[in-house]
């Protein structure tokens, strides 16, 4: 018998039995569960078990935070309970009869985005890092940049650029890739499709409000603009999807004989066709519609409330999934204003998290089983990583969380009051000053400061005044 036997035993007892299983996987840090029927599931009793540091449901999944065992803990589980092991993707197809149609387009928005997340945080460090070195004068009393003296940093400076218009410029081809990776179809014809958005027979879509006059393809009986769609984000995912149902449809209807050349042929040609002539302008169109409407709401008389609702919201809306669409409006705000004020907003929230977390070890500090859960938490939360903290800490006692929304909430007026611009998507908490455009790093670094020192000085204000339920022991 291990360890886990006994913790497993009472997790498949109080979340149901064995019978109210749809599903069953695990991530780096929490066993996922699809439930039947997720009433069934005895929440506090779950939260008792000693291995147990909280629970969560998001996107149809019941969620148990176990920590760094969890993989020895669901092999044990799994075991005991007699149920075959899930894979995400499966865990995530069973979790859609849980979800209503907004969680699902959430869950699609999110799925598409995650995997290029990576490709986005090395871009907006490399921006910023060119900015610093590129930009700011900080040689020869405040005259002249980094690159301006140096052969070398200027090389430096020209290399870099590379990666950078790959990750950003070339975004297309990684939203085509990743909606048929993501729908089970062509990748190759989602990366061919993403290409022919951005080739550079193209007007390059940063040129077309300069030009003095757009290259067409002359059909003779009518013409289709030769204009690029280089860092834009919804005629991408438009002509993704098109492509993803036009092979789904030619894959169903041909022969298997003749389904290699039909299906590839039929579903692309068309797609390239219909993205150029119809979903790229209205792509651009909504894709502008939605940054001027942000940036103007952001940057105008009453950006302080928009900012102030943004700070105090964000963090529910982690909760619910809906964050994932800030995703895709960060990336159009960059296409448009070369740079985003979104961003630096959810970099702060990511911190208050973590200050009301700190704030919590600071009061349950004679607790050394409670210091298990929230030391761990308070710094995967400053390093951009919030759920332990939100799910495992901050939620289950509730007033901190109230008060890293209102830090959150101080610390977005200051930022966005003062004009801060991310780069891009980048590293999250207090990492996240490398994707700040570098003459923006003071009013940052304060706005920093504030979502430190407003939610811990909170939250021991609360719990000194019994706001809440508070619970100085294990829950």
């Amino acid at each position: 018998m291990s360890k886990y036997t006994d913790p497993a035993k009472d997790l498949l007892d109080h979340i149901g039995g064995k019978e109210n299983i749809a599903a069953v996987t695990h991530c780096a840090t929490r066993m996922r569960f699809v439930l039947n029927d997720p009433k069934n599931a005895d929440i506090e009793k779950i939260e008792e078990i000693g291995l147990v540091k909280g629970t969560f449901t998001q996107a149809g999944q019941f969620q148990v935070i176990v920590g760094n065992e969890v993989a020895s803990f669901y092999n044990e589980f799994v075991k005991h309970a007699g149920v075959d092991g899930t894979s995400k993707e499966g865990a995530k197809v069973a979790a859609k009869q849980n979800m209503n149609w907004l969680q699902r387009m959430m869950g699609h928005l999110a799925d598409i985005f995650t995997p290029i997340i990576p490709a986005l945080v090395v871009g907006g460090l490399i921006l910023g890092f060119r900015n610093v070195i590129g930009d700011i004068k900080l040689l020869d009393d405040g005259t002249k940049t980094i690159v301006e003296v140096s052969q070398f940093w200027a090389g430096v400076h020209a290399f870099l650029w590379l990666i950078g218009e790959a990750v950003f410029h070339f975004l297309p081809v990684a939203i085509t890739w990743s909606i048929t990776r993501k729908m089970g179809t062509s990748q190759i014809l989602g990366i061919i499709l993403g290409i022919t958005l951005v080739s550079p027979q193209l007007l390059n879509a940063y040129g077309v409000a300069e030009a003095d006059k757009i290259p067409v393809w002359d059909f003779g009986f009518a013409q289709i603009e030769m204009i690029g769609y280089q860092a834009q984000v919804i005629p991408a995912i438009l002509a993704g999807f098109v492509l993803v149902y036009l092979e789904r449809f030619f894959r169903k209807i041909s022969p298997n004989a003749i389904s290699m050349i039909i299906v590839p042929f039929f579903a692309l040609v068309p797609t390239v066709l219909i993205a150029h002539t119809v979903l790229g302008p209205i792509g651009w169109t909504i894709g502008s519609w939605i940054s001027d409407v942000v940036y103007t709401s952001l940057t105008s008389a009453f950006g302080w409330l928009f900012a102030a609702i943004f700070g105090f919201a964000y963090a529910p809306l982690v909760i619910t999934g809906l964050h994932h669409m800030t995703n895709a409006i960060d990336l159009q705000l960059m296409s448009e204003f070369n740079g985003t004020n979104l961003w630096p907003m959810i970099a702060l929230s990511n911190i208050a998290q973590g200050s009301a977390v700190l704030a919590m070890i600071y009061i349950n500090r004679k607790n050394e089983e409670e210091k298990q859960v929230s030391i761990p938490a308070c710094i995967s939360c400053y390093l951009g990583v919030t759920e332990p903290a939100m799910f495992g800490i901050n939620l289950k006692y509730g007033f901190p969380f109230l008060a890293a929304m209102l830090g959150s909430m101080v610390a977005a007026i200051i930022s966005v009051g003062s004009g801060v611009m991310a780069n891009s998507i980048g590293v999250g908490g207090i990492p996240g000053f490398l994707s700040i455009q570098a003459g923006d790093w003071g009013m940052f670094f304060i706005s920093m400061a504030v979502a430190i020192i407003i939610p811990f000085i909170l939250t021991v204000i609360f719990a000194k005044a019994n706001v809440g339920k508070i619970s100085f022991g294990k829950k």
